[in-house]
């Protein structure tokens, strides 16, 4: 693999992808001779460009293939024309990178080798997964239940034999405020008997 990249070229780079597009995928040699019958100042970089990056590998252009070809934007250059009433509008002239990557075929081969995974078996890789997020959620779900059940019932006893024990102690209470008050009742019955009777 080699490559070559030119840097801040005055070309448009929209008009200059239109000859990069045609051009990627092709033999080294068979682009270099179409570009040469193409009459348009991105043609002629373009074709600069793949030569050196042929060249900085040591390749001959029979045996290599050009793997990418990209344009990218760069800076803009703003200048100015004086217009009519003392008026001025910009000019702007874009720049460009020129990229050019040149592979032989055994070294396509090998790249296609390495297989992405396709959409469908993404789509199952995915579908597996939200089961099993699923199922994961749904035995979280039942332990929860399972915890809050056994908290409550733990909760129901203490707070009952608490509620009992409570219970038991109002009751012993009343009993014993029944009998001081049928103790009491039963002295005043009595010393109204002794008065009754000394009177007599």
């Amino acid at each position: 693999m080699s490559r070559a990249l030119l840097r801040f070229i005055r070309l448009s780079p929209t008009k200059a992808r239109l000859v990069a597009r045609e051009v990627q995928g092709m033999n080294a040699e068979l682009a270099l001779a179409s570009l040469e019958f193409t009459s348009s100042k991105a043609a002629r970089i373009i074709a600069k460009v793949i030569a050196s990056a042929v060249a900085n590998g040591g390749y001959q252009p029979e045996s290599v293939i050009i793997y990418s070809c990209r344009v990218d934007t760069g800076p803009v250059l703003r200048r100015f024309t004086p217009r009519a009433r003392g008026r001025a509008t910009p000019i702007r002239k874009p720049t460009s990178h020129v990229l050019v990557e040149v592979l032989t075929q055994s070294e396509i081969d090998s790249r296609k080798g390495i297989k992405k995974p396709n959409k469908a078996t993404k789509s199952v890789q995915d579908d597996t997964t939200l089961k099993n997020l699923k199922q994961e959620s749904k035995h979280q779900v039942a332990k929860s239940s399972k915890e809050k059940t056994s908290l409550e019932g733990v909760a129901k006893k203490q707070f009952g034999t608490k509620k009992e024990d409570a219970a038991k102690v109002g009751k012993e209470k009343k009993t014993e405020a029944k009998v001081k008050i049928q103790s009491k009742e039963g002295a005043t019955k009595r010393a109204t008997k002794q008065i009754k009777n000394e009177d007599k």
